[in-house]
């Protein structure tokens, strides 16, 4: 890709890799199409040449040599209070921010948040959202998928104490077709951009100037082993 012009933004990548996981042990190891998902967002970084660092926010050993094996920087181990189930993004972002500008002397202006467990990401999906965060000088981008119908408020149900089923909304049994449903969307882990302001001054990440970035193309989130047969099929049919 051709470089672009970021009006002397620093802009840093960080891809969040702890090494805990319940559904797929290890999970930001786990191998789609024989690379690991470390290899395959490595593969994006490689391609934007504007990115001044990428690097691998992990504590563990293994998913730090993996993403130095394919590039990218390793300048720091996640501490453990922020590798736990509950350690919020903010707070994991925020450390790899501030711990990436003490270890290269720089003041990041801008950074995207590039999950492993989202690799059908293209370089494409991550320019778009730095060049719209830039252009529209708003505090984050985010990339969105629109929802299925069938799960959105209007369609979905609930079960009551005594086992019945019932409208999650109070109306939601006159919706009788998907064309009645509104339009809803939803993070697809693609790409998070957002300013220095935003994450490490105020600590937001969606906020009230959030641009949404639509993704038009399915695309896959890796939480359980069959999200890689997914993406696996998505992988195939993209390059039949």
């Amino acid at each position: 890709m051709s470089s672009i012009n970021w009006k002397n933004n620093k802009v840093l990548a960080v891809i969040p890799a702890r090494g805990g996981s319940k559904g797929i042990p290890r999970k930001n190891l786990a191998r789609l199409a024989g690379r690991s998902l470390i290899e395959h967002v490595a593969g994006v970084v490689a391609k934007l040449d504007w990115l001044d660092h990428a690097v691998v926010s992990t504590d563990d050993e293994k998913i730090a040599e993996e993403g130095r094996r394919h590039g990218l920087d390793v300048p720091f181990m996640r501490p453990a209070e922020l590798s736990g189930d509950h350690a919020t993004a903010v707070d994991t972002w925020r450390h790899a921010w501030i711990a990436s500008e003490q270890a290269y002397g720089l003041r990041f202006l801008q950074s995207v948040l590039l999950q492993p467990t989202s690799p059908l990401r293209t370089p494409d999906d991550v320019e778009q959202a730095v060049r719209l965060l830039t252009d529209r000088a708003c505090s984050s981008v985010v990339t969105v998928s629109r929802s299925p119908a069938h799960l959105t408020p209007e369609l979905m149900l609930r079960i009551d104490d005594r086992g019945y089923l019932a409208p999650y909304l109070a109306d939601g049994l006159t919706y009788t077709s998907r064309q009645m449903v509104g339009a809803y969307y939803h993070r697809n882990g693609l790409a998070y951009a957002v300013t220095r302001a935003s994450l490490v001054d105020r600590g937001t990440i969606v906020g009230d100037d959030t641009l949404a970035l639509l993704t038009e193309r399915p695309v896959a989130n890796i939480d359980e082993p069959l999200d890689l047969e997914w993406a696996e099929f998505l992988l195939q049919r993209a390059t039949a």
